[in-house]
């Protein structure tokens, strides 16, 4: 919708899981049957991205390439993580290290973002999300406030084909999914300005 004349609104997602049977992933599948009217959900696998590697960066690999661009080309982003030791798994934040180097090349700057996490435990991966949305912070991006799509002890809310079947969940994704989309529309005026960063001696900027 925002670029290139685009008469629907796209929304990139993609799941902190390597998984063929994950959660998180049939999160993604089911926000794809609960899209809103007019928008549409490209669900891009992590799979065959390689660990970032900072003499790499101006010359990326081609998945990396390709998983940037996509996150450009979208309106706004979804992502869907578990949680592994109070936090996103290595996955997903070596991901998004990739997409955001080198740093005034950070494909997430200005994007409208809403997260979501299931996990088997109680907490249902809410520590992962805490953690996501500070590193949306420092990438300037924009997430979505609520509602938060927590679910918890995730064997008991899927099909055994990996169906989401709880209705409590499948009301909040819908409802997340709506606010996103207005929620990108409130802030597509507004062009994040480009801090151009020369120097590596900025903490984080190098290892």
């Amino acid at each position: 919708m925002n670029s290139g004349g685009k008469s629907r609104f796209n929304i990139l997602g993609f799941a902190g899981s390597l998984r063929a049977n994950s959660y998180n992933k049939h999160l993604l599948n089911a926000a794809a049957e609960l899209i809103p009217e007019g928008s549409e959900l490209e669900i891009f696998d992590l799979e065959g991205i390689p660990l970032y590697n900072q003499d790499k960066e101006r010359e990326p690999p081609p998945r990396v390439v390709e998983f940037k661009s996509k996150i450009r080309s979208a309106d706004a982003l979804l992502i869907a993580t578990p949680e592994y030791n109070y936090s996103v798994p290595g996955v997903l934040k070596n991901a998004i290290d990739w997409a955001s180097r080198p740093y005034p090349d950070n494909s997430f700057d200005g994007k409208p973002v809403a997260l979501m996490s299931a996990s088997t435990s109680m907490l249902g991966g809410a520590r992962a999300q805490y953690h996501l949305r500070q590193t949306c912070v420092f990438l300037n991006m924009h997430p979505v406030n609520k509602p938060e799509v927590i679910v918890t002890f995730a064997p008991q809310k899927f099909s055994a084909d990996g169906r989401l079947t709880d209705a409590t969940a499948r009301k909040l994704i819908a409802e997340l999914l709506v606010n996103l989309v207005d929620w990108s529309k409130r802030i597509s005026t507004v062009h994040p300005q480009m801090v151009d960063i020369t120097s590596g001696s900025v903490a984080g900027l190098s290892d």
